[in-house]
């Protein structure tokens, strides 16, 4: 099945306009939109909260695909849309961003998912003060050359200190790069596994990805 998923706030694209994109990009990918599902809230609710999302992740089936405009319309916390990302890759479902002309699935690398996540970041940083850097820009620091380098060093369990001694730049500076860029975050989740491992077979054995998942486990337990 194939899925568009609007999300309306305030202060986000209409719903037409989010349906435009989407429709424009599932073409190009030779995709029809076979369900639209929107989710209406008045304010930005943390995941645990939203049980209309919750119903539809629970909803998916391995094969499916999620058309979305941008990926905040899943989450606009990074270290939850990690999760949400974790719950989708490991249900061997393709997620499609429309705004970016992005497909993310088993195959992608954190690298490439690493900049669509720090934008959202820096997005956030930005809105309580909208004089200065313009919303959603990323400010450029020396340590960006490194950044692969350092993600890589990160997931051999190398600690800061060792890494900095690596890379013979300053700790302090170093840990205020990974802590400011959502580093450890990419290289804490489950995702970074999933996407990197090629010899798991049965990933859901392996890793615990869906946040909402184990919820519902635990719930029917309790039940």
């Amino acid at each position: 099945m194939n899925y568009a998923y609007i999300r309306q706030m305030p202060d986000t694209k209409s719903i037409s306009q989010q349906q435009k994109s989407i429709l424009t990009f599932s073409l190009t990918q030779d995709l029809e939109i076979q369900k639209e599902v929107v989710e209406y809230s008045s304010k930005n609710l943390p995941i645990e909260d939203r049980k209309q999302f919750e119903e539809f992740m629970n909803s998916l089936q391995e094969g499916d695909n999620i058309f979305v405009d941008t990926l905040s319309v899943l989450s606009s916390c990074a270290e939850e849309l990690i999760k949400v990302i974790n719950c989708v890759l490991s249900r061997r479902i393709d997620l499609y961003v429309s705004s970016t002309r992005t497909l993310i699935n088993r195959t992608t690398t954190a690298l490439e998912i690493f900049p669509l996540l720090n934008d959202l970041r820096e997005a956030q940083k930005a809105k309580p003060h909208q004089i200065g850097r313009p919303k959603g820009s990323r400010s450029q620091s020396k340590f960006d050359v490194y950044r692969t380098e350092i993600i890589s060093l990160m997931k051999k369990g190398m600690n800061v200190s060792a890494i900095a001694r690596e890379l013979e730049v300053s700790r302090s500076s170093l840990k205020d790069y990974i802590e400011s860029r959502g580093i450890r975050e990419l290289v804490d989740g489950s995702w970074m596994e999933v996407v990197s491992s090629e010899e798991i077979v049965d990933i859901d054995s392996t890793i615990l990805v869906c946040p909402l998942e184990k919820r519902d486990n635990q719930t029917q337990k309790e039940r």
